[in-house]
């Protein structure tokens, strides 16, 4: 009797590079039973790497429970078109883990693969995040193995800290899964700073001057447009990107001012214009449009507290805790999607300040002790291994 399972599987990393975890679901076909679930926390990783420890992990508990057939849904686009073989696998690290799950795919009768988004996968999701989060909590980078039973009880155990395998001892998976990963990170190294594979390189550029830059007037949701100077600066940063080679797309807050900007390098670039909502800038809420010394005024304990808090936001908007999570979460789908090319991203002083503090992994004081003039230029590279790059903050150059 063919036996037909689905395999729901996901992976994060807290920082892309950060704390990783995969999670992954079997699911009876035709009944919709859970029949295992797999998760595990891998230390310090990438997203990618997590998303094909997930998919290793899922299609592992598939062939130990005997299935012939096996739909997978990733909400990983570049995990399900190389595993599909629409895609090439460029980075050199994530070979070892493609090659393993390719290889425990010519188990089964058929595998196919299939893209979800990401509310559609909250199953692996839930796991993942339960192996973030028991690192987080002081318990080590290893895997947790569950067969049958209740989704709440596994859940448990995984909250509990009850990572030990079970079934194949702790040498069988977890030892397999970590062996890949140490494979992916034999490969010689690029540069001196030991990082190796092809980097995602991101060319982090601040909007041009509005009204309210020029007046030092907070701005955030507020969609106001750029000024004369402000079109003028943005033709100017443009020819200085026309002069750069690879750049594939032009990724843009949807903000008017953002939009404006990353216009003028599209044209200049003949790049496409892909529009984030993850990268617009923080939600001032009451103080949009106020000066420092306005909201300061307004609100003087919440204020000062604001500044040295990031936890804090402003009355009815967004803290920038908010915004790294967001910022991580629009990064990580970013890299999924094009990693190992050149894009630019058009932003705002928060996203920008987030992203380089990400790839410099350092704490949210940053934030505080960073200046961004308008339409810098900072350049980041996150690689495949977990390292990432800072190779240029605020350069004005163009404008002169």
């Amino acid at each position: 009797m063919t036996r037909r399972v689905i395999v729901e599987a996901d992976g994060g990393s807290r920082g892309n590079p950060g704390p990783a975890g995969f999670g992954a679901v079997v699911i009876d076909a035709d009944t919709g039973e859970v029949l295992a679930e797999r998760l595990g926390g891998l230390g310090r990783a990438t997203n990618n790497v997590a998303e094909y420890q997930g998919l290793v992990a899922g299609l592992r508990a598939a062939q130990e429970l005997g299935a012939d057939t096996v739909h997978v849904r990733m909400d990983s686009k570049l995990v399900v078109e190389q595993m599909s073989g629409r895609w090439k696998i460029k980075h050199e690290q994530l070979r070892p883990l493609a090659m393993q799950a390719a290889e425990l795919a010519r188990s089964f009768g058929r595998v196919t693969y299939q893209w979800v988004p990401r509310e559609q996968n909250s199953r692996a999701d839930k796991l993942a995040n339960d192996a973030m989060d028991g690192q987080a909590e002081g318990h080590p980078p290893t895997v947790a193995e569950h067969t049958g039973g209740s989704a709440s009880r596994n859940h448990r155990a995984a909250e509990n800290g009850n990572h030990r395998p079970t079934g194949n001892g702790p040498g069988a998976a977890g030892e397999q899964q970590n062996a890949a990963v140490d494979a992916a990170q034999t490969a010689p190294p690029a540069a001196w700073s030991g990082a190796t594979g092809t980097p995602t390189r991101l060319l982090l550029l601040r909007h041009a001057q509005t009204d309210h830059s020029a007046q030092r007037r907070y701005s955030g949701r507020g969609d106001v447009p750029l000024t004369p100077l402000g079109l003028e600066q943005a033709a100017a940063v443009a020819r200085r990107l026309a002069t750069m080679e690879d750049i594939v797309t032009v990724v843009s807050s949807p903000l008017r001012r953002a939009r404006q900007t990353a216009d003028e390098v599209s044209a200049a670039t003949d790049a496409e214009i892909v529009l984030e909502d993850g990268f617009t800038e923080v939600d001032f809420g009451a103080w949009e449009g106020l000066t420092f010394s306005e909201a300061a005024n307004r609100d003087p304990d919440l204020h000062r507290r604001w500044l040295g808090d990031p936890t804090v936001p402003p009355p009815g908007g967004e803290s920038f805790a908010e915004v790294h999570r967001r910022v991580r979460r629009a990064t990580d789908e970013l890299i999924a999607k094009h990693g190992g090319a050149t894009l630019v991203v058009v932003s705002h002083v928060t996203p920008i300040k987030t992203l380089l503090r990400m790839a410099l992994d350092a704490g949210p004081s940053m934030l505080y002790r960073m200046h961004l003039d308008l339409i810098s230029l900072s350049v980041v590279e996150f690689y495949p291994d977990g390292n990432a790059s800072v190779r240029l903050v605020n350069d004005t150059c163009h404008l002169g």
